[in-house]
């Protein structure tokens, strides 16, 4: 595989080209300088003036590939900063998202403790929906949760009754406990007078005893 096919960046190419053409160059001042590749009859001075003129080109390119290298160096260094700027935001957004993730876990099985779990109003003696509805007809078209909220408001309120009712039975039950303790202690207090006046009454029954 060549190098052209291994480097597809587009900012790279120019490098690449340089590259190739600085190496060209020198392949041709060393061509220039081999004293076996010398054409016959070629002077000192020829000799030096072309090595001159193509070692001035191989500077010019050499100054080229430099300048290339380090505007290649700097996108590079671009490019990691842009790159790790982006890997920051992708670890910050999976991060993110592994909350969201914990967090819909926990909310799931909040949901399903919440759904499984034995609610006290499931076992109120409530009085069965269809006796509910012709009680009371307008909600009729109420949801499950609002017929649910309507019945226990419903028991709530006939129990608030029969607790009224319980209370009031109650006082009756104390008021009549009451008078009956005062007629039994009437009654008592009844009985010793009675007791008292026969007490009193014996002398004079045996006085009429003696007289007859």
């Amino acid at each position: 595989m060549s190098i052209s096919e291994i480097v597809t960046d587009q900012s790279l190419l120019p490098v690449l080209s340089t590259s190739a053409e600085t190496l060209a160059q020198c392949q041709q001042l060393l061509a220039l300088l081999n004293p076996d590749s010398l054409p016959t009859g070629t002077s000192v001075h020829d000799l030096s003036l072309a090595a001159s003129k193509q070692q001035k080109v191989l500077f010019a390119l050499l100054a080229q590939l430099r300048g290339q290298n380090r505007d290649a160096i700097f996108r590079v260094r671009d490019t990691k900063h842009v790159t790790a700027e982006a890997r920051q935001e992708i670890d910050r957004l999976h991060l993110q998202l592994q909350n969201l993730y914990y967090e819909q876990k926990h909310l799931t099985g909040e949901i399903a403790a919440c759904e499984s779990y034995d609610h006290q109003y499931l076992s109120l003696p409530l009085i069965p929906i269809e006796e509910f509805l012709e009680l009371f007809p307008e909600h009729g078209g109420s949801s499950e949760h609002e017929l649910m909220v309507a019945r226990i408001n419903h028991e709530h309120a006939e129990r608030e009754k029969l607790e009224q009712a319980r209370q009031e039975l109650l006082k009756r039950k104390q008021a009549l406990i009451a008078e009956n303790k005062k007629r039994k202690d009437d009654l008592a207090n009844l009985d010793q007078d009675l007791e008292k006046f026969v007490d009193a009454a014996k002398p004079i029954q045996k006085t009429f005893e003696k007289e007859y």
